[in-house]
C-alpha cells in the first residue's frame, strides 16, 4: 500500500509540474512585451492589430507600454525589459555602429513619413514655413529621426537651426505639450491626437504637417534582438501576419471605420477626433502599405542623419533590416 501511495503521488508531482511547465510554455510563447516610443493614432495599425483582435487570432497576447523616446525603447530591448521595441530606425542605426554582437535589427517598418504636426500659439489661416525665422521651435531630441525630419523640413523651406530659427532640443519628448502650454518656445510639433486635443483647448493651433514638407523616409518600425528572431522565428512570423492584415485594413477601409476599431486604444478620444486624426495622416500617406523596408527609403534616412551631423557614414542596409519576416508574413496573408 505504502508503494502504490509513493508511486500515486509521484505521478500526480510529475502531471502537476508538467501542468506549470506547459502553462509557462504557452504564455512565454503567446506573450510579447512591446515597447512603443509613444503612443499616438499615427500608428493605426499596429492599434487595429490589438483591438480588432488580429494578435489574438495568431495566439498572441501583446503586453504593451510606452516608451516615451526611441533612446527608452532601445534600452529595454539591449536589456531584455522588452522582446519588441516599435521606435524610429535611427535608435538601430547608432546601436549597430557601436555594437558588435547581437544588436537589434529592424524586421518590419510601419510608417513611411514624420507623423508630427506643427504647432503654433494663434491660428494662422495661411501658414508659410519662412514663418518660422526668427522663432524658437520646441522639436524633441537632439538625433531623433522627429528632430531631425524637422531639420530636413526646414532646409527645404530656406531655414537653418542657429542661423535665422532656433529649435529646442532640451524638451524631452512626450513633455513637449507640458512646456509649450509653460510657455516655451513659439512653436511645437506634436502627434495625433495629441495635437488636436490641444487645438480644442487653445494652447495650440495645428498649422502644417512637418511629414508632408519633410517628404518619405522609413519613419517608424519593429526591431528586435537577432537572439530573439532566431529562438522566437514562429511567433515573429505570427506578429508579422497579424500586422499584414491590419495594415491592409488601415489601406482599405475608411478614416471612421479605422477610428471605431481602434477607440478602445484611446480612452477619452472620440471617434470623431480620431477620424479626423487618421484621414489627416492617410491624406499624406504617411501610412505604410507594406512592412518591408525599402532600402533607397532607408539610405534616404541615413542621408537626412548625416545632414543633421549626427552620424558621418552609414551603415550597411543588410547588417541592420532583415526583411525575411514581413515578406513570408505577406505572402501567407
Amino acid at each position: 500500500m505504502k508503494k502504490l501511495f509513493t508511486i500515486l503521488l509521484v505521478c500526480c508531482l510529475v502531471a502537476i509540474a508538467c501542468v506549470f511547465c506547459f502553462a509557462g510554455c504557452n504564455a512565454e510563447q503567446g506573450t510579447i512585451r512591446l515597447i512603443e516610443v509613444t503612443h499616438s493614432v499615427f500608428y493605426a495599425p499596429l492599434y487595429v492589430a490589438i483591438d480588432g483582435g488580429y494578435f489574438e487570432e495568431e495566439g498572441i497576447t501583446i503586453e504593451l507600454t510606452n516608451g516615451g523616446g526611441a533612446d527608452k525603447c532601445m534600452t529595454a530591448v539591449l536589456a531584455g525589459q522588452a522582446d519588441i521595441g516599435f521606435h524610429g530606425p535611427e535608435a538601430v542605426i547608432y546601436v549597430a555602429k557601436e555594437k558588435s554582437e547581437d544588436f537589434p535589427i529592424i524586421f518590419g517598418q510601419l510608417t513611411e513619413k514624420d507623423g508630427s504636426f506643427l504647432m503654433s500659439r494663434e491660428p494662422i489661416d495661411d501658414f508659410d514655413w519662412s514663418m518660422l525665422a526668427g522663432k524658437e521651435v520646441i522639436g524633441g531630441r537632439r538625433g531623433g529621426v522627429p528632430a531631425m525630419a524637422l531639420e530636413h523640413a526646414m532646409e527645404l523651406n530656406g531655414l537653418t537651426d542657429g542661423v535665422n530659427v532656433t529649435i529646442n532640443y532640451d524638451v524631452q519628448y512626450d513633455l513637449i505639450g507640458a512646456a509649450f502650454e509653460g510657455g516655451t518656445g513659439d512653436f511645437c510639433t506634436m502627434f495625433e491626437p495629441a495635437a488636436s486635443a490641444m487645438q480644442a483647448q487653445g494652447i495650440g493651433y495645428i498649422v502644417a504637417s512637418v511629414g508632408e514638407a519633410a517628404g518619405d523616409m522609413p519613419f517608424t518600425a519593429f526591431s528586435a534582438k537577432q537572439s530573439w528572431l532566431e529562438e522566437n522565428r514562429d511567433t515573429a512570423l505570427a506578429f508579422c501576419r497579424a500586422l499584414t492584415r491590419a495594415i491592409d485594413f488601415v489601406q482599405t477601409h475608411s478614416a471612421e471605420e479605422i477610428a471605431e476599431i481602434v477607440l478602445p486604444s484611446f480612452t477619452g478620444t472620440d471617434v470623431a477626433t480620431l477620424a479626423n486624426a487618421i484621414d489627416a495622416y492617410k491624406s499624406i500617406g504617411a501610412y505604410s502599405s507594406s512592412l518591408v523596408m525599402d532600402e533607397t527609403d532607408l539610405d534616404r534616412l541615413q542621408d537626412i542623419i548625416i545632414e543633421a551631423g549626427v552620424m558621418d557614414s552609414k551603415v550597411d542596409f543588410d547588417l541592420i533590416v532583415d526583411n525575411s519576416f514581413a515578406e513570408e508574413a505577406e505572402r501567407s496573408v
